[in-house]
């Protein structure tokens, strides 16, 4: 595989996301999930029937440049800069709500 100028951010997201994953899984960890709970995929049609849902708290992870970019945002979600530590801002969401993460 020869690396381009063109390929260099597609391999950044893929890396950024891939680290993000790893965060958000070793915090479930730290937090006493039971050892067989992971984190799941869920479809759009199952994102849309959680927009209204109070249980539920929508995440935008995207790097803070390309979300103030960005014209297509889920309304109703809250932002969180993915470069700051998860520490930093996971413990101030309820453990006992459905937290859906989401970057583009």
């Amino acid at each position: 595989m020869v690396i381009t100028k063109k390929s260099v951010p597609i391999i950044f997201v893929a890396v950024l996301c891939l680290s993000l994953f790893s965060l958000i899984m070793e915090a479930c960890a730290l937090r006493g999930m039971q050892s067989g709970a992971e984190a799941r995929r869920i479809t759009s049609e199952e994102l849309k029937a959680l927009l209204d849902d109070p249980n539920t708290i929508i995440i935008d992870v995207r790097q803070e440049g390309d979300w103030k970019q960005s014209d297509r945002k889920i309304k109703g979600a809250v932002h969180e800069d993915p470069m700051k530590e998860e520490e930093s801002w996971a413990g101030k969401y309820p453990k006992d709500k459905n937290i859906v993460l989401y970057c583009a």
